[in-house]
């Protein structure tokens, strides 16, 4: 019980918060240089190399160069919105952190969970308030009064709502076979075999769904710099520019994370490892965050893999393909349900 009162004190949870919005940012400041040099190996060329060993440090020379680079707001923009802009894209990345677990200690058998709260339908927060991103793209690009910004902020509704309703529906289904809308009960449900074995089908679409829903490569056509220059991004400089580059690399980690969560088991071990205190203390979170890095891994690697889709093979592949297959993967998991096999 006194473990318990500790664990969740509000100011503890508050603290916690905190730490974790600071190991994101961290986190995507590794996952811009550890993607520039897996880009670089993957196309035969140097990465970053010149600053710091390994070029660790040029991040942080970027980091500067954009917080001394001068800010312009174009003329004829709306200002109001060319400033708030960038804030709500990180207001949407805080919001789905407080939701998102980051691993768990296990003490005695019993789990606690690493995150700022815990609700009862923590799943369906969390697809709400992505979904925000969505506006605060089209913020970024109606007040820039460019175009090329407009195209990209249009691409980027057809691609969000096409692909937010196969994704929805794949997260009902995981929601059906774990009997709850909370993901740290969906992720305690996986023990001991994972909904990706389960569920095959729903991890591919989910997986594809939630890579256009991040504008990860192959679908970023709202930036499409051949075409669009850099889409809705066009006229955004300095920190301005930094914000919104920093928001889609953290929305990879926490996408990684829901991957992890939903379909890969989250933190479950043997319970004859966590029954020992200091591995069930450390081990977990680990084991979670290493599945996290392979997923990071992955969906990096499918982005210097693939070629850019045109947005009409986007927008088929969203409705004609994925939501028929998400259907028929729902309609697998309640046959499953009326067998008695979960």
């Amino acid at each position: 019980m006194d473990i318990e009162a500790i664990i969740y004190n509000p100011i503890l949870r508050a603290i916690l918060g905190l730490c974790l919005m600071g190991a994101v940012f961290g986190g995507a400041c590794i996952a811009v240089w550890f993607e520039r040099k897996l880009s670089a190996d993957v196309q035969q060329r140097y990465g970053p190399n010149r600053v710091g060993p390994h070029g660790l440090l040029q991040l942080a020379a970027d980091a500067i160069k954009l917080f001394t680079k001068e800010d312009i707001i174009p003329k004829n923009a709306d200002r109001l919105l060319f400033v708030s802009a960038p804030i709500l894209l990180m207001g949407s990345v805080f919001l789905m952190l407080v939701a998102l677990p980051f691993g768990a200690i296990i003490i005695n058998g019993q789990s606690y969970v690493i995150a700022a709260t815990q609700m009862d339908i923590s799943v369906l927060y969390i697809e709400a308030v992505s979904a925000i991103s969505i506006i605060g793209i089209f913020m970024v690009a109606y007040s820039a009064n460019n175009k090329f910004s407009t195209l990209g902020a249009f691409r980027n509704f057809a691609r969000m709502v096409g692909y937010e309703v196969p994704l929805g529906i794949c997260v009902v289904s995981v929601a059906i076979m774990a009997g709850s809308l909370d993901i740290v009960k969906i992720a305690e449900a996986q023990s001991p075999l994972w909904f990706i074995i389960m569920q095959p089908l729903g991890f591919v679409v989910f997986f594809i769904a939630l890579m256009a829903d991040m504008g990860r490569h192959p679908f970023d056509q709202n930036e499409s710099e051949e075409e669009l220059i850099a889409g809705f991004l066009t006229e955004y400089t300095s920190m301005r520019f930094g914000y919104v580059f920093f928001a889609e690399y953290i929305h990879l980690i926490l996408g990684s994370m829901l991957v992890v969560l939903l379909f890969l088991g989250g933190w479950n071990l043997p319970t004859f490892l966590t029954d020992i205190t200091i591995v069930g203390v450390i081990l977990p979170t680990v084991y979670y965050l290493l599945k996290v890095a392979l997923v990071m891994l992955g969906i990096i690697m499918i982005r210097w893999s693939l070629p850019r889709f045109r947005i009409d093979q986007v927008v088929d592949l969203s409705w004609k393909k994925l939501l028929p297959l998400s259907l028929l993967n729902l309609g697998w998991v309640i046959a499953l349900g009326l067998l008695g096999v979960y």
